[in-house]
């Protein structure tokens, strides 16, 4: 997936008598951020007081792992689908799993699902954000197509609750504006660093990578390993 989020975008997600609605500019313009209500945006723009929280990065493996690998992917991202699918359980058997590789999970927001699947994935904290995440990927061709944005957060609440989140949970993590704010912040902060056009996009020990088929991603690693003795 090839594309790029505009920095001037705005929208705001709320949820009204149980009903998730949207409001936006046209498309060309259309931000990611959610708020519960139009009033709390405008009160969090004008409370300087208010601290964005720490963004956490998502880890598999052991931190002194002698190889990092940090994936950029979009929940909304048949590509990215594909990559967990097929050679992340692989990378994960053959390196993570075995304390060759640091694995890091960015998340990538070219639109404004892919936020929210973001907040959902996150919502669980870091012992269930893979496994929600798994989910989410698992059923991208379900929830990703939903008729509207309604069914779309239904769907994705309903991953959450698999992983053991419950109604009250997944609402407030979907409504924290401050938060939403953060990763949105977070995000462009990564992109202007590595540049990320496409995804799924890999940064292995400092380098750029476009998408691999799981024998070229283990010669890279197999690679880098050498490298790193």
């Amino acid at each position: 997936m090839t594309r790029k989020l505009l920095a001037t975008a705005f929208v705001t997600a709320a949820t009204l008598g149980g009903a998730y609605w949207m409001t936006s500019a046209p498309e060309a313009t259309s931000s990611l951020l959610p708020a519960p209500a139009m009033a709390q945006e405008a009160d969090a723009a004008t409370d300087a007081a208010t601290e964005a929280p720490a963004i956490v990065d998502m880890m598999m493996g052991q931190a002194d792992a002698p190889v990092e690998v940090i994936e950029y992917a979009s929940f909304t991202c048949p590509h990215c689908k594909n990559f967990h699918d097929g050679p992340l359980p692989e990378i994960k058997k053959n390196y993570i799993d075995e304390g060759k590789v640091k694995f890091i999970f960015r998340e990538v927001y070219f639109d404004r699902p892919g936020l929210w699947a973001s907040m959902v994935a996150r919502c669980g904290g870091e012992m269930r954000y893979f496994g929600i995440s798994d989910l989410i990927f698992e059923n991208q061709s379900e929830w990703a197509k939903a008729g509207g944005a309604a069914e779309m957060v239904d769907m994705l609440k309903k991953y959450g609750k698999i992983a053991g989140l419950e109604d009250a949970q997944l609402d407030a993590c979907l409504q924290d504006a401050t938060s939403a704010q953060a990763l949105v912040d977070w995000y462009q902060a990564n992109d202007a660093v590595h540049d990320i056009t496409g995804t799924p996009s890999f940064i292995i020990n400092g380098e750029k990578y476009s998408n691999m088929s799981y024998t070229d991603f283990a010669a890279v690693l197999d690679k880098k390993l050498a490298e790193a003795k």
